[in-house]
């Protein structure tokens, strides 16, 4: 004889507005579950005890192919990581390819010469992506 057994758990964000064209400003509440299923397995001849096994529900992760994004701006780099996980990916860093260890205020002033993972590799949301950047215009790629 066979049990199953369905178990769900419910977790409860409140989320509030903050904006002057709101005109609700009472939160919300977002009820988020998630469903495991337990199949447990009556003794037989043969066992002693019953046996069970967990099953999440969860999706599976997706992942996607890097693109060559070398001589774009920076922008438009991580623009284009957004638009291909469609925001699943939003952030990605940069590092100063000189040595120097200057900061990337504004992206459109950097060219992208290198990218962590490379072209072609997968990635998933969990990736770290890095774009390896000199400035536009006054610098070239080593």
């Amino acid at each position: 004889m066979r049990r199953l057994i369905l178990l769900t758990v419910a977790t409860a964000v409140t989320l509030a507005g903050c904006g002057s064209e709101q005109a609700d400003s009472s939160p919300s509440t977002v009820t988020v579950r998630e469903t495991v299923t337990s199949v447990a397995a009556a003794p037989t001849e043969d066992t002693e005890a019953p046996t069970s096994v967990v099953v999440p529900t969860s999706a599976p992760t997706r992942s996607w192919t890097m693109p060559d994004l070398t001589g774009r701006n920076l922008q438009a780099a991580q623009d284009a990581i957004q638009a291909l996980t469609n925001d699943e990916v939003f952030f990605t860093s940069s590092t100063d390819l000189t040595g120097r260890g200057r900061n990337q205020v504004l992206d459109r002033n950097w060219q992208v010469c290198t990218s962590t993972p490379a072209p072609g590799a997968t990635f998933t949301k969990d990736t770290a992506i890095n774009f390896g950047v000199v400035r536009v215009d006054t610098e070239r790629c080593p």
